[in-house]
């Protein structure tokens, strides 16, 4: 049988990927934020992210010296800050400053969250491998806050109305139309009905 996927080099094509802003700070000293596209979910008890960072970036000497992380999930809003703290250096900017965003002090951590963004994960770094191009950290989540508006009565969180977004290949999306929710595929009809009506 005829194939009609061509024969690529392999690369990073996984995509679409979050795209986020982390924050991290030494003890005493200007936190800085770098932005990051290849952060995930690795475990999940306990819960665990990793983040991968170029070693000659300048938030790299800090995550790994410091131990932690705060990985800030964006919103629209927050689109132009995400992209700026990614081509600029904090060796040379305080990118807080620069873009207006309020450190968020974060209990037991050095580094602060992002008031202005929906939500965060503070983790502390459990593991670090150098893996060629990047450092990957692997890091415990131990502090977590999502933005008050964003909570439903029933104690869900309504990240619809956060407008998440995504990085493609150069190019940032804003999250769309919900398509189903995990277990669709087998859920009940009124089941099926009633919880794709809640999430449009």
């Amino acid at each position: 049988m005829e194939s009609n996927f061509a024969s690529m080099k392999p690369g990073t094509l996984l995509a679409p990927v979050p795209a986020v802003m982390v924050s991290c700070a030494l003890p005493g000293q200007k936190p800085n934020i770098v932005t990051i596209a290849w952060a995930g979910t690795v475990n999940s008890d306990p819960p665990m992210c990793s983040i991968s960072v170029r070693p000659g970036r300048f938030s790299h000497d800090i995550i790994r010296d410091s131990g932690e992380f705060v990985i800030n999930l964006c919103g629209e809003e927050n689109l132009k800050a995400l992209d700026w703290c990614g081509v600029k250096s904090g060796r040379d900017e305080d990118k807080f400053a620069a873009c207006r965003l309020t450190p968020l002090a974060v209990e037991g951590f050095s580094a602060p969250a992002i008031a202005e963004c929906p939500a965060y994960l503070a983790c502390k770094v459990k593991s670090v491998q150098a893996l060629g191009s990047h450092t990957l950290f692997v890091g415990e989540i131990t502090r977590m806050g999502v933005r008050q508006d964003l909570l439903d009565p029933d104690g869900g969180i309504a990240f619809d109305r956060a407008k998440l977004i995504a990085y493609n290949h150069g190019v940032y999306y804003r999250l769309g139309e919900p398509l189903g929710f995990f277990g669709y595929s087998v859920a009940a009809p009124e089941v099926l009905k009633r919880r794709m009506e809640k999430l449009k």
